[in-house]
């Protein structure tokens, strides 16, 4: 599996991943009626940030999206997004991505990385950015209408450099 930076011509095979992720409801707050059109403006990240896909063969099997968490004095924690297309979930693309985003945050100086809402009841996704090095340093309960659990927590998940 190679991951490289977004081109262009990669918006057919990851608009797709984006759309299924969301219109699911059950890991991203973004809202599943969202338009491809809105889908680009929010995934697609202006630089300093990056956005990649991670290919298998001539597949885009998944992508990410990485840049600063907040402006000014918060300008020091990066923050990034990461969705697998549902085949391709299980065989190692997320952690790929996750590990990806921090070495290039990492490479660009920033003094941690934050992911700001983390569905409590995306299980496989708390595990493996734990086992990257992240810590629940909040939960907001309830903060999250999963369309099968309800309300759940959303977790503000940070690792420090």
């Amino acid at each position: 599996m190679l991951i490289r930076e977004f081109v262009e011509a990669d918006w057919a095979r990851v608009g797709p991943i984006i759309e299924e992720v969301v219109r699911a409801a059950d890991t991203f707050t973004y809202d599943p009626a969202m338009t491809a059109e809105q889908a680009y403006r929010v995934w697609i990240e202006d630089p300093p940030g990056q956005t990649v896909v991670a290919v298998d063969g001539d597949r885009v099997v998944g992508t990410a999206k990485m840049g600063t968490n907040r402006p000014g004095p918060g300008s020091h924690v990066a923050t990034a997004s990461f969705m697998v297309a549902a085949g391709a979930r299980g065989r190692g693309v997320g952690g790929a991505l996750c590990r990806y985003a921090l070495d290039w945050a990492r490479d660009r100086g920033y003094a941690g990385m934050q992911f700001n809402a983390v569905a409590e009841s995306n299980h496989r996704a708390v595990e493996l950015y734990r086992r990257h090095g992240f810590e629940v340093v909040g939960t907001v309960p309830g903060a999250f209408a999963h369309p099968r659990l309800g309300r759940v927590g959303l977790h503000v998940m940070y690792c420090r450099f």
